[in-house]
């Protein structure tokens, strides 16, 4: 994983010019660099504004905000319009929007409503996208670009639309050559679902039952392409008119499409990050952790999330929505703990943001956001978030020089997998996000910094430690690489137990290079059940029974084998609750090691090259290894 260093560190904002008087923008480009903000987001909801009729720009309006923002010393982030076409783009494509899996189109009136897979919309695309480009690619205020806004929001990466459908069976033409080979990869002589021409084949909705779960990723792999193949129309053309850094702002627990891959075509990754819509709206956690955290969010998202899209950004990427204050979309929205602002931003930075921007400078008094709160009040007051984003940017001055080099340990993260364990759950609370962050909040527990790698990184040798749960496929390459690592991994469960196109394998999984062992069965566990551990703590939501040679590590209660190992490469038959995870984790830590730390829920540690930060997502004040933290307080020092 790339490195990031050095003390350039920027504070930004979401800025939309279109909502306010043009009377009001000079004062808020002033108020904005008197805070210590350096770039702003523009444009990415424009599009009626730009162009009102087909054919027919308007650029003046756009022009004076970005000399405006340009003229108080800002740098314009320009954010192309895709995500929202106007009402008249409708009467040109009736055709374009995207189509739920009950076959309902997604009606015009709020955003995202257009099919990634609508050929005259992507060709709307490129030529809005190629007129932002010509006029602002050399403007001197621009520093880099966003392409369209959060992929996949509000559930549109997959659509079951007409042009999804020709898409599909072209894309799968092109794949299998013939039915045939189609039938045969997809085992389709089971329950007679064979079939005799590419144009027999519909989209996996509406079955009856189950559809074919060969069928059903295929179709995934197909709308991830699209997500692709969209954004590199709009970034081969900015490529041709700007050398700024191209950005893409994904979401929190999105995995309808591969970010990898639409991060190959990007300079920079970025992501949204509202932790306490995220803890009330994307968490499993009780009510009494909810409770506890709720004016602070989950002391684990958001470092997940950084980590994550270091990756997809090989190892540049930004915060390009931050939270201010309440949200307006979750179950609840809390106001955040004082001083939460801050430790969100500065966490972000330790773990190697270029650029923390937030959602949004002036809480709007109209349309759907108008209880999302911003900067400042819809009166032009300052919020409350104000005075922490200035206290970042006094304290960013004093920031020593830090850097994200390679960690010890990694945690394989795969698209592939969340899809397959979505379709074929064999258990309603198994989640491939849930299991991967588990395993990360338990290495965060032992104050462990860590890369988020994908399975396609093959380069493994200066890890001391490699995780991989729930890995539904082990490519070729990736068994070479784990037979010549010389540290410690520990797979499973379910790591291996499907061949790409969602069959079992044979030999039968894991199949794991230099590992004698063979899952027998497997089972889903009820919530409450679980299969207790001999040395702590007990498998939960899945266990698995092992038949193998090799000494087990750890036994279950019942003395059958938990942990298998040879050679430093582990399996675990099974999903460890907390207390387990962590026990086992720090074992391997302590084999290979690897320093750890004994963390409460509420403290947070990661090291960045020089420098530890520690933060307390608690309520109230704490101490550890004689630091005393104030509720949300951040701390850091040379090591």
């Amino acid at each position: 994983m790339a490195e990031t260093s050095g003390r350039n560190r920027n504070l930004g904002v979401c800025y939309y010019p279109e909502h306010w008087p043009r009377q009001m923008w000079a004062k808020d480009a002033a108020l904005m660099a008197k805070t210590g903000l350096r770039l702003v987001r523009i444009g990415e909801f424009a599009w009626s504004r730009i162009e009102p009729e087909p054919g027919e720009f308007d650029w003046g309006w756009m022009d004076e905000a970005i000399e405006t923002l340009g003229a108080a010393g800002l740098k314009v982030i320009v954010g192309t319009p895709t995500a929202t076409p106007p009402r008249w783009m409708l009467g040109k494509h009736p055709d374009m929007l995207g189509v739920d899996a009950m076959g309902r189109a997604r009606k015009f009136g709020s955003r995202r409503h257009y099919c990634f897979s609508h050929m005259g919309y992507r060709h709307e695309c490129a030529r809005i996208v190629q007129k932002l480009g010509e006029r602002y690619g050399k403007s001197p205020h621009v520093a880099a670009w966003q392409t369209d806004n959060e992929y996949g929001c509000h559930d549109t990466v997959l659509s079951y639309s007409r042009s999804a459908l020709r898409g599909f069976r072209d894309w799968l033409a092109h794949k299998y050559q013939s039915p045939e080979a189609l039938n045969e990869a997809w085992g389709n002589v089971f329950w007679s679902m064979e079939y005799g021409a590419s144009d027999e084949i519909d989209l996996p909705n509406m079955t009856v039952t189950k559809a074919n779960p060969a069928h059903e990723l295929d179709f995934w792999r197909y709308s991830s392409e699209q997500v692709v193949a969209f954004n590199r129309v709009q970034t081969d053309i900015l490529r041709q008119f700007t050398g700024k850094p191209l950005i893409h702002n994904y979401m929190g627990r999105t995995v309808e499409f591969d970010h990898y891959a639409v991060g190959d075509d990007l300079d920079i990754a970025s992501w949204d990050s509202y932790p306490l819509g995220f803890l009330e709206d994307r968490s499993e956690r009780d009510d009494e952790w909810k409770q506890r955290f709720m004016r602070q969010g989950d002391p684990d998202f958001q470092a997940f999330h950084h980590d994550l899209y270091r990756r997809v950004g090989a190892g540049r990427w930004w915060v390009m929505e931050q939270q201010p204050g309440p949200v307006n979309w979750a179950p609840f929205n809390p106001a955040p703990l004082p001083g939460m602002v801050r430790l969100w931003t500065w966490e972000a930075f330790a773990h190697g943001a270029e650029t923390v921007c937030y959602f949004r400078w002036r809480q709007a008094p109209f349309a759907q956001e108008q209880m999302h709160a911003g900067m400042l009040r819809p009166d032009s007051e300052a919020a409350p978030a104000l005075g922490e984003a200035a206290q970042v940017a006094r304290e960013l001055a004093e920031l020593p020089e830090i850097a994200c080099g390679r960690a010890d340990v990694a945690l394989v993260f795969d698209y592939q997998s969340a899809w397959g364990w979505h379709i074929l759950p064999q258990g309603e609370s198994f989640d491939y996000f849930r299991l991967v962050f588990d395993f990360y909040r338990a290495l965060r527990r032992l104050g462990l910094s860590i890369d988020i790698i994908s399975p396609n990184d093959t380069n493994l040798g200066d890890y001391k430690l490699i995780l991989m749960p729930g890995l539904m496929d082990l490519s070729d390459g990736l068994k070479t690489a784990m037979a010549a690592f010389g540290g410690t991994i520990l797979a499973g469960p379910r790591t291996g137990s499907k061949t790409g196109a969602m069959q079992i394998p044979l030999p039968l999984p894991p199949d794991i290079p230099g590992l004698d062992c063979t899952v027998e069965h497997v089972e889903s566990l009820r919530p409450g059940a679980e299969v207790p551990l001999a040395d702590g703590g007990a498998f939960i939501h899945w266990a698995e029974s092992l038949q193998t040679s090799s000494k087990p590590v750890e036994l279950t209660g019942e003395a059958k084998p938990a942990i298998v190992e040879k050679n430093k490469t582990f399996y675990l038959a099974g999903w460890p609750d907390q207390k387990a995870l962590t026990r086992i984790l720090k074992n391997l830590c302590t084999q290979e090691k690897i320093s750890t730390l004994d963390l409460p829920d509420h403290i947070r540690v990661r090291d960045s090259g020089p420098v530890r930060f520690f933060f307390n997502y608690g309520a109230k004040a704490a101490s550890f290894e004689g630091i005393d933290l104030p509720p949300a307080g951040v701390h850091w020092h040379r090591l």
